[in-house]
């Protein structure tokens, strides 16, 4: 639990928030089920479970830095578990953690970009309106659909609402 709180300090030192400091892979395991992605950082033996164990039940977005000695590292690696060799190098946990946190930084940026999945009225909305561009205007289907992208773009403003300002304007 001393080992538990110096790592605690040394990453709010640097900058981290740390949720929880916990004794047993339950209790890191209740805390991660709260949150969608993390870093659990932990020593080779829990109370209750080694860290492979622990790996093996968090939850899909987190990651997991275990603390041993080299020769205990070498049974953790390659189940998804970055290691740190014991003693501990305090910029070679905060370069780890860094590094971890960008990866998740990234995913979340990745999840928040992925277009909206549109429903069949808001397609054939779309679908309408393109049908116009083309009848109307003599346009390609990726030409009228490139113009309602643009547009959308230009008015800040999505492709379903776009398609229905073309529809109101027949």
């Amino acid at each position: 639990m001393e080992d538990a709180k110096s790592i605690k300090n040394i990453l709010v030192k640097n900058g981290y928030s740390v949720t929880a400091v916990c004794t047993s892979g339950a209790q890191a395991l209740g805390y991660a089920d709260e949150y969608r992605d993390g870093i659990v950082i932990a020593g080779y033996r829990l109370a209750d479970m080694i860290c492979v164990e622990v790996r093996e039940n968090l939850p899909k977005g987190f990651e997991m830095v275990v603390m041993a000695s080299q020769r205990v590292l070498t049974d953790a690696l390659g189940s998804g578990i970055i290691g740190l060799a014991m003693p501990l190098k305090v910029h070679e946990l905060v370069n780890t953690v860094d590094m971890l946190s960008q990866g998740i930084v990234r995913r979340r940026k990745k999840r928040r970009e992925k277009p909206p999945v549109r429903d069949e009225k808001e397609v054939a909305v779309i679908e309408r309106a393109k049908q116009l561009l083309i009848t109307r205007n003599h346009m390609t289907e990726e030409e009228a659909h490139r113009y309602l992208q643009k547009h959308s773009m230009d008015n800040g403003t999505g492709m379903v609402e776009t398609a229905q300002m073309v529809l109101a304007l027949k």
